[in-house]
C-alpha cells in the first residue's frame, strides 16, 4: 500500500515528463512552422495551387525524417556520454573505492547533511548500490532525464507529421484566393492550440506558452512570407 501510494505521488509530478513531452513539442511546433512558412513562401511567388502543394508535401516529408533522424543521432550522442561516464566511474569505484566513498559523502555535506550524517548516508547507499548511487548523485544521471534515442527519434518524427499535416491540408482543401492569409491564421491557431495542449501536459502556465509560440511562429512566418514577395519570382 505504501508504494502504490508513492508511485501515485510521483506520478503527479510533471517532470516525468519532460523527455518525452519536449521531443513531441518540438516535433509538432517544427512541422506546424516549417510547412506552413514554405507554404506562405511559395504562395507569396505563386498564382496557382500545384506549386504550393508540392513544395509543402517536400517539406513535410523531409522534415519529418529530418527531425527523428536529428534527434535520435543528438539524443544518442547524450546516450555516449552518459555511458561512458558510467563506465568511467565502474573503474574508480573498483580502483579507488575509498576515494570515491567520500566523493559521495562531500555532495551530501554539501547539500546540507551534517559530516558525520553525510558519511554514513554515504557508506549505507554505497553497500546497498554504490554505482546506483554515485551515478545518482555525482553524475545527475536518473531515470528521469537518461536519454532515450527511439524514444525522442519517434515522438519528434510522429509530431512533426502530425503539426506539419495541419498547414498542408489547409493548401489542399481551402480557396487559392488570399491562400497566404488563410496560411497564417491556421498555423496560428494551432500553434496556440498546441502551446495550449503542452503547457496543460506540462503543468505550465497557458497563456505565457500560447503567447511564446505564436509570437515566434508570427516572426517565422512573416520573415518567410517577405522572402517569397522579396524575390518575386512567378511559379504559375
Amino acid at each position: 500500500m505504501h508504494e502504490e501510494k508513492l508511485d501515485e505521488y510521483l506520478d503527479n509530478h510533471y517532470i516525468h515528463r519532460s523527455n518525452w513531452l519536449r521531443a513531441a513539442v518540438l516535433g509538432a511546433n517544427d512541422g506546424i512552422l516549417s510547412t506552413a512558412s514554405i507554404a506562405i513562401g511559395v504562395a507569396a511567388a505563386s498564382s496557382t495551387r500545384e506549386p504550393i502543394v508540392l513544395a509543402t508535401l517536400a517539406g513535410l516529408v523531409a522534415g519529418a525524417l529530418s527531425m527523428a533522424a536529428g534527434e535520435y543521432v543528438s539524443v544518442s550522442s547524450q546516450t555516449d556520454i552518459e555511458s561512458a561516464d558510467i563506465e568511467r566511474e565502474k573503474l574508480e569505484l573498483a580502483e579507488m573505492p575509498e576515494i570515491e566513498l567520500q566523493r559521495l559523502a562531500d555532495i551530501y555535506e554539501n547539500r546540507g547533511l551534517k559530516k558525520e550524517t553525510a558519511l554514513i548516508v554515504a557508506k549505507e547507499l554505497t553497500k546497498h548500490d554504490a554505482l546506483g548511487a554515485h551515478v545518482r548523485d555525482e553524475l545527475g544521471i536518473n531515470d528521469i532525464s537518461q536519454a532515450k534515442p527511439m524514444q525522442a527519434a519517434l515522438a519528434s518524427g510522429a509530431a512533426f507529421t502530425f503539426g506539419g499535416l495541419m498547414p498542408f491540408l489547409v493548401t489542399l482543401l481551402l480557396p487559392l484566393q488570399h491562400m497566404e492569409s488563410m496560411l497564417y491564421a491556421f498555423a496560428i491557431c494551432f500553434l496556440a492550440i498546441l502551446g495550449a495542449l503542452a503547457a496543460k501536459t506540462g503543468g505550465s502556465s497557458v497563456w505565457k506558452a500560447i503567447a511564446r509560440i505564436t509570437f515566434w511562429g508570427t516572426v517565422a512566418m512573416g520573415l518567410t512570407a517577405f522572402v517569397g514577395y522579396l524575390f518575386g519570382v512567378n511559379l504559375s
